[in-house]
């Protein structure tokens, strides 16, 4: 039972590391929490994005993104939801928390990340980006191999699998963030700009998603 050949997990694992490094709303947004509130930030970030990857993986397994995919208004909703909470954190990275001399002044302190609020808001923008749902409905069954076992298992596996890549790879950008960050403490005049920086990439990754097939 769920047997594979080693040209099966190389093609897999490829594929999921090219993915996993494809920049996206979700590299995005953890590198943008990293900056902004360090490490920890980051994590929740990355954690956040995470679960909602898994939800995305287990709608796809009992087959409830297909209908939402099939339901044009409900892809709408969906698709709609993501965009608007994309562009609306994109904007509130852009306006600050108090203008520009706060943010330098927070930089030069030991932050306190929201670490519950950040995992909330990784885990929305994952659940509503329709094209997360798109992806695993496409790419999860070109894996499913008829003998190797019930294909509900075999799609719950590689989801996972995909998801313990992401955990080999998006820590790196945490760590990276991390190092950025620390480097902006020396010179906090340019946090709030990278920090604008961070919010115009959210606001050009919601529009995107609103250009991206028919509401």
């Amino acid at each position: 039972m769920l047997e594979y050949s080693l040209s099966h997990w190389l093609t897999f694992f490829s594929a999921a590391f090219i993915l996993t490094l494809s920049p996206g709303a979700d590299l995005a947004f953890i590198l943008a929490q990293t900056i902004r509130g360090g490490r920890k930030s980051g994590f929740a970030a990355m954690l956040g994005i995470w679960g909602g990857t898994l939800v995305h993986v287990i709608l796809a397994i009992i087959g409830l993104s297909a209908v939402i995919i099939a339901s044009a208004w409900a892809l709408a909703v969906v698709k709609w939801g993501g965009v608007l909470y994309l562009l609306w954190l994109g904007v509130s990275m852009i306006r600050g928390d108090g203008g520009a001399e706060k943010q330098s002044h927070l930089l030069t302190l030991p932050l306190k990340p929201r670490f519950w609020v950040i995992f909330g808001q990784g885990l929305i923008i994952t659940l509503l980006n329709p094209k997360v749902a798109i992806f695993f409905l496409s790419f999860l069954p070109l894996f499913v191999a008829p003998e190797a076992g019930p294909v509900w298992a075999q799609l719950a596996l590689h989801g996972v699998l995909l998801i313990a890549v992401a955990t080999l790879v998006e820590p790196l950008w945490v760590l990276i963030g991390e190092r950025l960050t620390a480097r902006l403490r020396q010179r906090p005049r340019l946090a709030p700009w990278l920090t604008r920086g961070m919010g115009a990439v959210l606001i050009a990754l919601g529009v995107r998603l609103a250009l991206v097939g028919d509401a």
